[in-house]
Order: structure tokens, then C-alpha cells, then sequence
């Protein structure tokens, strides 16, 4: 039987009416200060939940439900009261880890409006460029242990230097030597190729080294903490084929240290500072 036109249009009035109601008292019942949450003792307000919320629709690509993020927020709270209870405050490693998050949240208070300002020109990163360019290279590494003495390190560069003489009367091709004698792993796959390199992702000395050099020059034998390497020169690309986005990130981080050490400068006139530098070792 089909419902008279009537029956149906007064069916639709009251549900529409009966949501609007409804809406209407959610939100009278939403007050910022009514609480929508008691925790032991830890009121949740709804302006809390509301300002919380917010931040993870900001943060997140697929945000839970408000209900599920209650939920969070009320586990959140049960467990911040039981790190009290358990005394938690006091361990040693939550201390330091407070230590940390002051630490960071003093940096961010401090510095971060100033990081977040810095500009990098072209002009400043072809200057930057001129003097770290990305640079390729193939090496043999004949490498010892970090807590090598000195006698284990005498061996690895007598070793070394048998080597480099033998790649320097040039029998075999550079790839050959590398597939021989190299001990790094990684790169004898390759021909003891390391790819394009900048200052920073290099050694110091084995990029300074390495800078000097000319295109398919060989040269050792370089030291590092690794042990020591014989050095193919491969390539040195000009600004115009180089990374930008590398380059614009090491100015901005020279920058940024910059700005750092400025701060920390101005701090150490507050808080002397003593180092026993024959200590360190």
C-alpha cells in the first residue's frame, strides 16, 4: 500500500525537526568549560579536547574520530597519573629525558622564529659551491679496527702501501685492483665506485684530499677512522649539473650554525665553562 504524500511530507518535518533539536542541544551542552571527561583526578574540558583535536587534524593525513581520540586522550591521562604514582618522575632516564624536551623546548622558544627566516639566495649557493662541489670518486680501502694500536695500524699501512705501489705501476685497470684488495664490501660491487659526493657526506680528509686532485688522478695513501684508501678521482660536476637541493641545505644548515653558535656564545657569558682537555682521550 502506497503512504498518502501527507503522511510522508509530516514524516519528514518531524525527523528534521527532531535532529535540529537535537543539534541545537549538543551544542547549548557544549560549553568550552563543560567537561567531557573525568580521569582520577584530571578534569578534560571541551575546550581542551576541542584545541587537541585540532592539532591532530593539522598533523595527520587520516585523523581518528573524535570518540576514538577521547579515548586516547583519557589513556593518555590514566597513564601520566600512574608514572606518578609509580614515582616515575624520579628515574634517572626520565629525568634525562625531561632534560631533553626543556632542552629542545628552550631552542625552539629561542632560535626558532630566527631558523625558520633564513633565506637562501642563488647567489650564495654557487658561492658555497665554488669552494665543496660534488666530486666522484673510486677508492681501495685497506681498512683496520676502530680500537686499532698502533702496531695493528703499522700492518694495515704496510699492506697499504704494497698495494699502492702495485697500482701505481698500472698492470691492471683500477676496477681490477679494487676487485683484489678493497676490504669495503659495498663498493668493490661497483668498481670501487662511491658516487657523487659533497664535503658533507665525505670524510674531511678524504674529500680535501680528493678535491686536489685531477680528473683519474690516483692517489694514497689517505688515512680516516676506516683505515686507509687509495683514491680514483672519477668526475667533478659543475654548478649547473649539481644537487640544488643539497647545496640549498648545506647553506641553510651553515646558516642555522651560525645562528647557534651566536646564541650559545652569548649564553657563555652567564655560565663559565671549564674542559680538562687532557681528559677527552
Amino acid at each position: 500500500m502506497i503512504r498518502p504524500i501527507a503522511s510522508i511530507t509530516a514524516t519528514a518535518q518531524f525527523i528534521f525537526l527532531t535532529a535540529a533539536l537535537l543539534t541545537t542541544q549538543a551544542a547549548l551542552a557544549a560549553e568550552p568549560n563543560d567537561i567531557v571527561a573525568v580521569v582520577g583526578t584530571k578534569q578534560i574540558s571541551v575546550k581542551e579536547l576541542n584545541d587537541k583535536y585540532e592539532d591532530v587534524l593539522r598533523q595527520t593525513i587520516n585523523p581518528p574520530t573524535k570518540e576514538v581520540f577521547l579515548e586516547d586522550l583519557i589513556r593518555y591521562e590514566m597513564g601520566v597519573q600512574e608514572a606518578y604514582k609509580k614515582n616515575l618522575p624520579e628515574d634517572p632516564i626520565v629525568k634525562e629525558r625531561i632534560r631533553q624536551e626543556i632542552y629542545k623546548g628552550l631552542i625552539e622558544r629561542e632560535l626558532g622564529k630566527k631558523v625558520s627566516e633564513i633565506k637562501v639566495t642563488d647567489a650564495e649557493m654557487q658561492a658555497y659551491y665554488r669552494k665543496s662541489p660534488e666530486i666522484r670518486t673510486s677508492h681501495i680501502l685497506i681498512e683496520f679496527r676502530p680500537d686499532a694500536n698502533e702496531e695493528q695500524k703499522k700492518a694495515a699501512r704496510e699492506r697499504a702501501s704494497e698495494i699502492f705501489s702495485e697500482v701505481e705501476k698500472g698492470k691492471r685497470s683500477f676496477e681490477e685492483y679494487v676487485g683484489l684488495y678493497t676490504d669495503d664490501v659495498l663498493s668493490k660491487k661497483t668498481g670501487g665506485d662511491v658516487g657523487w659526493q659533497t664535503a658533507v657526506t665525505l670524510v674531511p680528509n678524504y674529500y680535501t684530499t680528493a678535491l686536489a686532485m685531477k680528473i683519474n688522478e690516483v692517489k694514497g695513501l689517505i688515512e680516516t677512522q676506516y683505515g686507509f684508501h687509495i683514491i680514483k678521482k672519477t668526475g667533478q660536476r659543475p654548478y649547473s649539473e649539481a644537487n640544488k637541493r643539497t647545496i640549498r641545505a648545506a647553506v641553510f644548515d651553515t646558516k642555522r650554525r651560525i645562528l647557534f653558535d651566536a646564541y650559545f656564545a652569548g649564553l657563555k657569558k652567564q655560565y663559565p665553562v671549564k674542559v680538562n682537555k687532557d681528559k677527552i682521550k
